[in-house]
């Protein structure tokens, strides 16, 4: 699957500086053969990672943590769908992690359609600022490469100061983040103007809080967005011109991504880059497409007169306050307005954190819900902490919420 390395390509390991591009790439990637892939973000596991593509095995993507459960897992699989690539863990109902399947066709498809929505050039750098064993971190490698543009490999999180170093040399020109990177880039704080490079950002996994979608559209070319794992990465994104007037929408379909609301507000996506199902064991990776290109993301929203999407929440996210019905994804809107907030539903409660809440804040929070959500005021509890837990995509672990 080498059609994914665009001419002029790049791959630079920022902690070792050894460069992949041309003959060098194309050798690495053809001689190279891996299943289960724990992808760092360094240039052995990238290397690896391409190597299995091209030479047609699936690549099951995951967590170094998480490799060996998965390789007992399915790496012995008796039979693979020939039309299967890629393998990405994702948490089941039962929090156990199950693959989303993806097709070759689907990679390519969601790549070029990234490629096209956020004008990557040959001569845009990007830097690895999200784990690559997720899909919005993979999907900057995926575009980047098939652009033909280059992308550094960077281990190191915005708060390290070799990350801003890896930037400066290799005269980054792109950062895509979650909500939670751009919340950490305003505490540093950091603005564009601090990396005259960097001309492009974008921000996916999550409504970012408006303030800080206007604080940083200001100073370069702002992508919001909206993807799934399961829908190959992105959906939606806003084109930067569309700021501030539209602060809050996700934007219209990409290219190939066809969007409809079904039933109870139901955001339904039809693309080439759905992905083919999920696998719950070794046996499910020999089946083919279950979906046909279509599907029900659990994500409520709209589309306006300009065919663009403004969402409202997941569909099983309701929480109850003395009996009345609250969307806790509206909770959390409300909220962030003061501080990065998680919600969920307590004893015909509902229960806040808030992180870096000030003691004289909580009240104010309390207020904001109450009055906006139409709830009474003593059905709230806010309780702030210094951080919310999070996962290593950065979302919110309501499971490890303090209780």
């Amino acid at each position: 699957m080498t059609e994914l390395i665009g001419p002029g390509a790049r791959i630079v390991d920022a902690v070792t500086g050894e460069t992949w591009s041309g003959d060098r790439l194309a050798a690495v990637v053809a001689g190279s053969g891996v299943q289960v892939v724990p992808l760092r973000a360094d240039g052995r596991s990238v290397r690896g990672y391409l190597g299995a593509l091209a030479a047609g095995r699936p690549a099951l993507v995951c967590d170094p943590a998480a490799a060996a459960d998965l390789a007992a897992r399915f790496g012995a699989a008796p039979d693979v769908h020939p039309d299967l690539a890629l393998l990405l863990a994702t948490s089941g109902s039962t929090g156990r992690p199950r693959l989303v399947r993806h097709s070759r066709a689907g990679v390519v498809a969601a790549a070029t359609a990234i490629v096209k929505a956020l004008h990557i050039g040959a001569d845009d750098v990007a830097i690895t600022s999200l784990p690559l064993f997720h899909i919005l971190g993979l999907s900057v490698l995926h575009s980047h490469l098939l652009a033909g543009a280059t992308v550094v490999l960077e281990p190191r999180g915005v708060l390290d100061p070799g990350f801003w170093a890896s930037v400066e040399r290799y005269r980054v020109t792109a950062i895509t983040g979650v909500p939670h990177t751009f919340e950490l880039l305003a505490r540093l704080p950091w603005t564009p103007a601090a990396s005259p490079s960097v001309r492009s950002l974008a921000v996916s996994g999550g409504r970012l809080r408006d303030e800080l979608v206007t604080r940083f559209a200001a100073g370069a070319a702002f992508y919001p967005m909206y993807g799934q794992t399961e829908a190959g990465s992105r959906i939606c994104v806003l084109p930067p011109e569309h700021l501030p007037a539209k602060v809050g929408c996700v934007g219209p379909p990409v290219d190939g991504m066809d969007l409809e609301i079904g039933a109870a507000g139901e955001v339904v996506c039809r693309s080439g880059a759905v992905m083919l199902g999920y696998a719950e064991t070794a046996a499910d990776l020999a089946r083919g497409d279950d979906l046909g290109g279509v599907l029900p993301t659990g994500d409520r929203g709209r589309l306006d007169a300009d065919g663009h999407l403004w969402l409202s929440g997941r569909l099983n996210r309701i929480g109850k306050a003395y009996g009345v019905r609250v969307d806790l994804d509206a909770v959390e809107l409300v909220a962030g307005a003061v501080a990065p907030a998680a919600a969920v539903a307590g004893d015909d409660r509902v229960l806040v954190w808030c992180e870096g809440l000030a003691a004289a804040q909580a009240g104010e929070v309390v207020r904001r819900i109450a009055d906006q959500l139409g709830i009474h005021r003593t059905a709230v509890r806010v309780t702030a902490v210094e951080r919310l837990p999070r996962r290593a995509n950065g979302k919110v672990d309501y499971d490890a919420l303090p209780v």
